[in-house]
């Protein structure tokens, strides 16, 4: 395992932003060469790698692969995807140019359909530069600079939350943590996580069962990577090992993220999510939804209307135990990504605005306003 606090690799590559006092991030623009870069996160935590990206078609394929995952990560990555696109292109006549801008946005969109903070950042980038009335040239550095903004705005919003969420944790809790929702899926801080981390550093006792959240692992190699970082307690146990550990009464809370919730606060989060969320209900623990408002998606109504992604078989079927294939040869496999999890097993739902109970059909919108 790596000893190092989070991200202290990052400050000594990008020594010219620390000195600056910037905090690094998963996701960020080097101004020294004009190029996106973050971790790559496939090769946590065995490797800590970064990635840098000149085109959008590139950062599109990275999103697709998983080099970068977590909804509002995902996110910032598209934004300056789109800056990405803005600089290359070589439009000097408006039309041509927002013409280049709407190809990469079509690219970057259908790199992963559920996520909707990824249309939601490329859609603001696209309304931004259509609302300027500024000359082709200055477009392209007001591309970048909404990009930024959206990268910024997404570290605050997280520290917002996790000050939120970190009301709902006691001292002494025991909470089960789905799939990776801290900094690495966020440009930086994290939802879910960073409620955990958040409480963490307020003193509280606290101690994460982090599940594995299969096929690839992310809890088991993400979620637990950081809270070797952050010094927090935690042990890693199998996804179908959560009910036996509610059902002992050993567990206080469940936390997880969101990469859509629907007007009537439906919630698609990856896939497990929805078999935890009963589990819990059904030995009284509450469960909560850590999410930015910018992953409310109000035009959709319930659960049912949220694209799901669907994955190779070969994330399943390519998985092997003690060096030989788990599954038999020919074998076929299905692979959601996301389950949606019903409202009616969600306790609350936490946002950069505060927390939100049911009814969420009558209090997500007045949130989503505030």
């Amino acid at each position: 395992m790596l000893n190092f606090r989070p991200f202290q690799i990052l400050r000594s590559l990008n020594s010219k932003r620390a000195r600056f006092g910037v905090e690094m991030r998963s996701v960020f623009w080097d101004y020294s060469s004009n190029q996106l870069k973050m971790i790559d996160q496939r090769h946590l935590p065995a490797r800590f790698e970064m990635v840098a990206f000149q085109d959008y078609r590139q950062v599109a394929e990275a999103i697709h692969e998983m080099v970068v995952r977590g909804a509002p990560a995902i996110g910032a990555a598209a934004a300056f995807g789109m800056a990405l696109a803005a600089l290359a292109s070589r439009a000097s006549e408006r039309s041509t140019f927002l013409q280049d801008l709407h190809q990469a946005a079509e690219v970057l969109k259908a790199a992963r359909p559920t996520a909707v903070n990824l249309a939601w950042a490329v859609n603001r980038i696209l309304r931004v530069v259509q609302d300027s009335p500024a000359p082709v040239h200055e477009l392209r550095a007001l591309t970048l600079e909404e990009a930024q903004r959206i990268a910024d705005e997404d570290v605050e919003v997280n520290r917002r939350m996790a000050e939120y969420g970190a009301t709902l944790i006691e001292d002494g809790d025991t909470i089960i943590h789905h799939c990776n929702t801290g900094a690495l899926a966020t440009v930086d801080w994290g939802t879910a996580l960073g409620v955990i981390r958040m409480a963490h550093e307020q003193g509280k006792r606290i101690h994460v069962l982090v599940d594995e959240t299969r096929p690839r692992l992310q809890g088991a190699r993400l979620t637990a990577w950081e809270l070797e970082q952050y010094g927090i307690p935690y042990e890693i146990i199998t996804d179908n090992a959560a009910g036996f550990f509610l059902r002992r009464g050993e567990v206080q809370k469940v936390l997880f993220g969101a990469d859509r919730v629907t007007a009537n606060g439906d919630v698609a989060n990856k896939i497990g999510t929805y078999m935890l969320a009963l589990a819990a209900r059904d030995n009284n623990v509450p469960a909560y939804a850590v999410v930015p408002t910018s992953t409310i998606d109000l035009s959709l109504r319930r659960g049912e209307e949220i694209p799901i992604e669907m994955r190779s078989p070969e994330e399943v079927l390519g998985l092997q135990f003690k060096g030989e294939p788990i599954a038999p040869q020919g074998a076929k496999a299905r692979n959601p990504a996301f389950d949606v999890t019903p409202a009616r097993l969600i306790s609350a739902i936490v946002t950069e605005n505060g927390i939100v109970y049911p009814p969420f059909g009558e209090n997500l919108p007045r949130m989503v306003r505030r």
